[in-house]
């Protein structure tokens, strides 16, 4: 384990304690795919206080983790999140822009990654969720995405899912390995895919996944960093070669 992964470790296991000794909610930044996977490690360790997830809804990629209950702290908080819409300010002069493009202006005004959570693309608008403390900051000084001078505001309704479009795609193969299914996902070779697995850049279900032969299960949710997500839906159909056609939701 590398010192930064310790370091991280080591400040899950402090929250946990405080939350657990002082009978408070105490909250992480928001997750990437990695440091859940840090955490789904020692899950069994940190089972003495209570622990929920939440990212904006229920499906969003980059969670929270929130130590403590209402039977342990005697009362309710929720996370601290909120939802941004940031819009164009002539519509139709606003450029289609990527997860890219917002995320490189944000990043551009100072702010740590670890305040901002899913960003979610509908048309020329798009829906942020942050942390409370740092919302009034984008709102007040996020004015540009690329070339498109942009308004924000707090969002008059959030987004019920982060899953915008899932496109159902089929791809053929010998076995519903995992390196398999990622090659033919993403155009790969198997050395490439496999090669994903050894970096350490392949998650299921939010748990880091270095068993490039395991087979994937029916709803299992696979995150590739640098290429993206899906989810698995099975086995359709096989072929009088034995080939298999598989069936999967890319996020898109």
């Amino acid at each position: 384990m590398n010192a930064e992964d310790a370091l991280f470790k080591k400040r899950l296991t402090e929250l946990a304690d405080k939350a657990y000794r002082n009978g408070q909610y105490l909250f992480t930044g928001f997750l990437s795919v990695a440091e859940l996977s840090l955490y789904y490690s020692m899950e069994r360790e940190l089972s003495y206080v209570p622990v929920t997830m939440f990212g904006g809804t229920q499906d969003c990629e980059r969670v929270m983790l929130r130590f403590g209950d209402a039977s342990l702290c005697g009362y309710e908080e929720p996370f601290p999140i909120t939802c941004i819409e940031i819009s164009p300010l002539v519509e139709k002069f606003g450029e289609e822009l990527s997860h890219r493009d917002y995320l490189g202006a944000l990043m551009n005004l100072g702010i740590e990654r670890s305040t901002l959570g899913d960003i979610i693309i509908q048309g020329k608008h798009a829906f942020l969720f942050c942390t409370e403390k740092m919302a009034a900051y984008i709102v007040e000084n996020m004015d540009k995405v690329r070339h498109t001078n942009v308004r924000c505001g707090l969002a008059k309704e959030v987004p019920e899912s982060t899953v915008i479009g899932l496109e159902r795609m089929t791809v053929q193969v010998s076995a519903a390995r995992a390196d398999s299914i990622i090659a033919k996902v993403y155009k790969l070779s198997r050395s490439e895919s496999v090669d994903l697995f050894r970096a350490k850049r392949v998650f299921g279900n939010g748990r880091l996944n270095e068993n490039n032969s395991g087979q994937l299960k029916e709803g299992d949710k696979v995150s590739v960093r640098g290429y993206g997500r899906f989810q698995y839906v099975g086995v359709t159909h096989e072929t009088k070669k034995g080939k298999l056609n598989v069936e999967i939701d890319l996020y898109v």
